[in-house]
């Protein structure tokens, strides 16, 4: 079971970069997918997710209107668009898989917002 989350950087403030998680090993359908950060010396904060059945996308309230979540399923992948990024942004950011008992973690993407 592999998540790989790509797409983050050092952007600057006011950018808008789209983080992709590529998923494999398995029923990716069947999943639903979530993006978490964590920034330096803060716990790890949900961002937003999206279900597998219909899917429906829910988002942290303050994330709603700058962040959007969509997925693909014929290319086992979920994205994250991120505008108007603020230094406080800059965190790692980690794509989140779960299904009744079963759960699986991307390694995380680092992005980094310059002022």
């Amino acid at each position: 079971v592999q998540l790989v989350e790509s797409g983050g950087g050092l952007v600057r403030a006011g950018g808008s970069p789209r983080l992709s998680c590529a998923a494999s090993g398995f029923i990716f359908d069947d999943y639903a997918i979530a993006w978490f950060r964590q920034a330096p010396g803060k716990e790890r904060e949900g961002i937003s997710c999206i279900r597998s059945t219909d899917g429906e996308t829910y988002y942290a309230v303050p994330m709603k209107g700058r962040f959007t979540i969509s997925r693909d399923n014929a290319k086992n992948t979920v994205f994250l668009q991120m505008n108007s990024l603020k230094p406080d942004d800059t965190a790692v950011y980690y794509c989140y898989a779960v299904r009744l008992g079963n759960n699986y973690w991307g390694q995380g993407t680092q992005v980094t917002v310059s002022s």
